[in-house]
């Protein structure tokens, strides 16, 4: 089989599953129990894309050793999850674009922030997995978005250039990552209006879901 030429690099809270408010909901909730009132706009913009390591040390110190990091983290998510749960589910369209992508010989990638634990509760909770040449997450990388290394490393694994590849993404953090990685970026309006995304030259398509989108146009747009 010829190897793919073309892939498809999806981020996945905010993107694969409308999540997001329930991240910014359970990290509000954790830093209360600490006595700690945080803005939610603000918290997003600051750490949406970014690893749950990276932002216990950028909220509670870079003293933080790393066994104290990962004790927290595990509250963190254990929380998520639990909030989220009940309303688990793809944006609209997600899995008529996957179907068509492979249909048409496009490799499929994940490239998220999340843990391991959250990766197999959102893609082994939606049976999502197997449509994926690669899984890249948290574990995987040294450093999260706006660093390009998931993006760069989920490339790799798929056996595909970044000049060839899209990255689906919600997140500001997450398209100046694509940008950085040489990749242009479809942003899904799920958590933030287009007008956050206004400075990346990198994106060629905005859209509220994944139906409004078409494969043939998107690789079109991608080529200058």
């Amino acid at each position: 089989m010829a190897q793919a030429q073309r892939a498809f690099i999806f981020d996945m809270d905010g993107t694969i599953v409308d999540n997001m408010a329930f991240h910014t909901k359970s990290w509000l909730a954790f830093f209360e129990r600490r006595g700690r009132a945080l803005d939610a706009d603000a918290f997003f913009r600051d750490t949406a894309g970014r690893q749950g390591h990276e932002i216990m040390r950028l909220y509670m110190g870079d003293h933080l050793t790393k066994e104290a990091s990962a004790e927290l983290d595990a509250e963190k998510e254990a929380l998520y999850r639990e909030l989220y749960g009940p309303h688990l589910e793809t944006v609209p369209g997600f899995d008529q674009l996957i179907a068509t992508a492979q249909a048409d010989g496009v490799a499929l990638a994940v490239a998220t922030a999340a843990p391991n634990d959250n990766i197999v509760f959102t893609l082994d909770g939606l049976d999502l997995r197997k449509h994926f040449k690669a899984v890249v997450g948290a574990a995987d990388v040294a450093r999260g978005k706006p660093n390009p290394d998931v993006f760069l490393l989920a490339a790799e694994r798929c056996g595909v250039a970044p000049e060839h590849c899209i990255v689906f993404e919600d997140a500001p953090l997450g398209v100046e990552a694509a940008r950085r990685a040489g990749m242009r970026a479809v942003v899904l309006t799920t958590t933030l209006p287009a007008e956050a995304f206004a400075e990346f030259d990198n994106v060629i398509c905005v859209a509220r879901d994944f139906s409004e989108l078409n494969i043939a146009e998107l690789f079109a747009a991608e080529i200058n």
